[in-house]
Formats: C-alpha cells, structure tokens, sequence
C-alpha cells in the first residue's frame, strides 16, 4: 500500500510537471509574419450596384369599356409608333352614342331658330346645350377606348386575348417604350449626402463587354429603408440604339469623386468560416491583435478596409495571418 501511494504521487508529479511546460510552450508561441504599415491614400471613390432595367413607361392596353374585341392589330414584338392603332373593340356603343349626338346637334339648332322667333325658351336651349356637351365629351371617350391608339413608340411586350374574345379582366397588350429605360439602384445610406438629381454615371452589360452606357440619376428617393440600410435612386438611360432591353441585367458605376481612405492588400483579409464576417490582424506591441473590418470598395489586388481601429500608421500582418490567433505573440520578418 505504501508503494502504491509513493507510486501515485509521482505520477501527479510528473503529469504536473507535463502540464506546466505544455503551458510555458504554449507561452511562448512565437508565429513568424511579415507587416506593411498602412498609409491613408486618396481614391477615386466609385460604387458598383447591380440592376435590372425597365422600359421607362410601361402601359398596360386595358379599355374603359367591356365587350367584345373586334380586331388587334399587333403581336408580340411589334414596334409601334405614337398614334398606331392597337386594338378595336365592338363599336355597337360608339356608334349609338354617335346617333345620340348627331340628334341633339339637330335639335339644338331648331330650338336656337325657334328662340329667335319667340316660340323656345333660353332656358330649353340651355338645357339641350348641357345635354349635348355632355353627349359629345361622352363620344370622345367612347371613341377612345373603341379605337385604342398607341400613346408612344414603344414594343408590345405581352398580348394576352385574341380576336373575338370578350375582354375583361387583364390587360389586352402591354406596350413598354425601348428608345428610354429607367432603373431602381439600391445605395449604402452612407452615400446619401452625396448623390444629387442630374449626376452622371455609366452602366455595363455582360451581352456587350466593350460597350459603355451613359446614364442620370433622376430621382433621388427621400427615405433610408431601416431593413436594408440603402436608399434607392432612380436613373434613366437614353436607349437610340435599342441594344439595352428592359429586362436585361446590367451593373452601374457612380463616381462620388476623390477621398481618403485605407486600402490594404486583399490577401491581407480574412474570413470567418461559415459565415461573411471580414478581419485582419495588427502588430500590437509584438502581439497580434485580431480586428474586424468592413470591405469597401476594390482596386486590382488591393481593397479598402474600414474600422474604427484602422487608421494612418497602424501595422497591418500581410503574410502569415492565417495561423494567427487573437493576442499571439508574433515576431515580424523584414524583407
């Protein structure tokens, strides 16, 4: 029994003394890195949104009036013109309102003859001439929604009836404008003292690598959305040459103009597994001090980095990183 306890207690001796030199190696851990000292550089401040395009006034061919479609005069496809007549619908309403209004013209001017021999009232003209203009205001309504004309050159996007059907319910045809487009850009609310009504900016399209697209913002919206922490703007895009589609997804650039900001090599940055959170790691004292950081915006192999640590001056590990831990002790390379 005595041996077995003197036996034990030089176990926990040695186990002990296993430990604290595990420890003391773990203390002094030193990892090898090499740093750059991060210096605050004037930019061209430019940001990059994504979008799909629309044309800029889209109009659904829905008539005031019910029945049925006597004939439309396009497809999908079409281009049409300003004025180019689109669809018929039944004309039995049209042409019974016009009957109507033919027969008040003519009543009208024989109260006006019998006025004028004393054998009417102004009071039964006033009234046949209310009756009338009410009559003639109804006709050019009726003539509108019968004989339906296209409000601006654009293409039929969608037709959805076909002759002789009764009408009711979805549009007819959907004719949306090709030579102008608009977009909604989604901005960063930190950008929104900066963008202005009447900016320039320019837009690019994968379906044309070469090609660059002008562009204006047209509105800028007045609120920040709490969710997403943008405010949209809309631009509009002069589109002669009809290349650009609505529909068509496309990537905009807006330059804001030159700033400072601190921009680090891309290799520098880390990512956290599983999830899109960004860090890198600063020489502190000899120690590496793990910080994260909001990626802005990309120059080649360089990006910006954003903290309220990363200032002018401070040491940012450039290789070696990637087995750093927070408060490591590290010892720095020179080249």
């Amino acid at each position: 029994m005595k041996k077995f306890f003197i036996y034990s207690l030089a176990v926990l001796a040695f186990v002990a003394c296993g430990k604290k030199e595990t420890t003391e190696e773990k203390e002094e851990r030193v990892e090898q890195v090499r740093t750059t000292v991060l210096k605050a550089q004037e930019i061209e401040r430019v940001i990059s949104v994504s979008t799909n395009l629309q044309g800029y006034v889209t109009l659904n061919v829905a008539p005031s009036l019910t029945g049925t479609i006597e004939h439309i005069f396009v497809e999908v496809g079409n281009k049409v013109s300003k004025g180019q007549a689109l669809v018929n619908m039944d004309q039995t309403q049209y042409k019974t309102t016009k009957i109507n209004l033919a027969n008040l013209e003519t009543e009208k001017k024989r109260v006006e003859m019998l006025l004028k021999t004393g054998s009417a009232t102004q009071q039964q003209l006033d009234q046949l001439t209310t009756q009338y203009n009410a009559t003639k205001e109804q006709l050019e309504f009726i003539e509108t929604n019968t004989y339906y004309k296209a409000p601006f050159s654009g293409v039929i996007a969608a037709k959805n009836y076909e002759d002789g059907e009764l009408y009711g319910g979805q549009p007819i045809l959907v004719l949306t404008q090709l030579d102008r487009l608009k977009a909604l850009i989604a901005i960063p609310e930190n950008y929104f003292p900066k963008l202005k009504e009447g900016m320039k900016l320019t837009l690019t399209s994968e379906i044309y690598p070469d090609k660059i697209f002008p562009a204006t913002v047209e509105i800028v919206y007045p609120t920040i959305d709490p969710s997403s922490h943008t405010f949209q703007c809309k631009i509009v895009i002069p589109n002669g040459s009809q290349l650009l589609r609505p529909g068509m997804y496309v990537t905009t650039q807006i330059g804001l103009g030159k700033e400072k900001a601190i921009v680090a090599p891309y290799q520098a940055v880390e990512k956290l597994v599983g999830a899109n959170d960004r860090y890198v790691f600063l020489n502190e004292n000899g120690y590496a001090k793990r910080v994260a950081v909001t990626l802005g915006q990309r120059f080649d192999q360089n990006i910006e980095i954003i903290a309220p640590e990363i200032t002018d001056g401070v040491e940012l590990v450039t290789t070696g990183q990637h087995k750093l831990v927070d408060g490591v002790k590290i010892n720095v390379v020179k080249e």
